[in-house]
């Protein structure tokens, strides 16, 4: 037989998704693995849904989604954070963040192309660019200060293949908020280089310390910049699939083209769930309390049984250093599984950078939460 795709078949299987695996088999795990809400979608937005569907909502809607969704997504950028884009030629809704990413890599670079991509970084970002026929550039983030984004050493990576930088923040798996300071640098470096800058900020509402900055909204940022989102975390609709992108006319008008070729539009029913999570405001207010107030007591947790912690200000994600344990992030993580049942994902995965490190979500009930310390300070004192 012919051999199959050769970039594919270097892709390894998500590191996330094989530590998930193992332990749904077993009963008495914890999970701290998987990044998705322990909160069921809103009632409101579940009711719409049911609704839609009762009401025969089961064909195809427009390729770029119901205009509805999409003016409401533009109108919540440009008053929440100043970033402006028309719904009709700049907004496509997309089965996830995920697509999004995939339509617009596929669209930015010709092959052989480089894409920076700062690590620790989502396990995804690097496969997509692959699998777009482009080059990752990996540039390492340290945890000694808060895994910022370093302009220089951004600049550093750039040669004369580079068309992009990929960044996501607030960020999966560090959970680091970047600064208003440091994205304003980032886009004059691609103003200086001629990059595009694509913004992965489906955490945009979960950041708890300072406030989220949207990279479009920066001056010279958003003739260059896609920015990606969706309701999949915030509002806790990952089962949905919905998800945007917002560029300038010339990229949506391509990744549109794509997206018609491939998924043809998101569900209808659960973009018009998604319509009526713009009104579910308190919910997921909530919500966002809810994990402000797990995150603090995990991460002093983390700290109080000897693993250092870097303050995580989005997301719901700690990123604790397991030096202290000499053991490295693959065996710390297998051993804290098969010997105390709590999961977590080994920092490797998301990037050479992450090792020394594991992923722990807290994006689960604060006793769960309390009972994976317990266990895993068990588990030091065993090491």
């Amino acid at each position: 037989m012919k051999p199959l795709n050769s970039v594919i078949s270097a892709c390894p299987p998500s590191g996330i998704r094989r530590f998930f695996d193992i332990a749904a088999q077993r009963a008495d795990v914890i999970s701290l693995g998987v990044g998705e809400p322990d909160f069921v979608t809103p009632w409101r937005v579940r009711e719409a849904g049911i609704y839609a569907l009762e009401h025969g909502a089961t064909t195809y809607t427009s390729n770029a989604g119901l205009p509805r969704l999409r003016e409401l997504i533009c109108t919540e950028l440009d008053t929440r954070y100043g970033a402006r884009f028309d719904h009709e030629t700049e907004c496509v809704i997309t089965a996830g963040v995920s697509e999004g990413l995939d339509l617009t890599l596929r669209v930015l670079l010709e092959p052989g192309e480089e894409v920076i991509v700062p690590e620790p970084c989502y396990v995804a970002y690097q496969p997509c660019v692959s699998f777009a026929g482009g080059t990752p550039v990996p540039v390492a983030t340290h945890a000694e200060d808060g895994f910022r984004l370093r302009v220089e050493d951004l600049e550093a990576a750039v040669t004369e293949r580079t068309k992009a930088i990929l960044i996501g923040s607030p960020a999966n798996p560090t959970g680091a908020v970047q600064t208003r300071e440091d994205l304003t640098a980032l886009v004059a470096l691609a103003e200086r280089r001629d990059l595009y800058l694509i913004s992965d900020e489906i955490y945009d509402r979960l950041t708890y310390t300072g406030t989220h900055t949207c990279l479009s909204s920066l001056p010279g940022a958003r003739e260059r910049t896609v920015l990606l989102g969706g309701f999949s975390k915030a509002h806790a609709m990952t089962g949905w699939r919905v998800g945007y992108l917002c560029a300038p006319r010339p990229i949506a008008e391509l990744c549109l083209r794509m997206h018609q070729y491939t998924m043809l539009c998101a569900p209808h029913v659960s973009q018009l769930a998604a319509v009526e999570a713009f009104a579910a405001d308190d919910d997921v207010a909530e919500m966002v309390a809810d994990y402000d107030r797990r995150r603090r007591v995990f991460v002093k947790g983390l700290r109080e049984i000897g693993l250092d912690c870097p303050e995580p200000g989005g997301a719901f994600y700690a990123f604790p250093s397991i030096r202290s344990s000499g053991l490295d992030s693959e065996t710390f993580a297998e051993r804290l599984l098969h010997s105390h049942g709590v999961a977590v994902v080994p920092g490797n995965v998301f990037g050479a950078p992450g090792e020394g490190h594991v992923r722990c979500s807290y994006a689960t009930a604060l006793p769960l939460l309390e009972e994976a310390l317990e266990r895993m300070a068990r588990f030091l004192r065993d090491c």
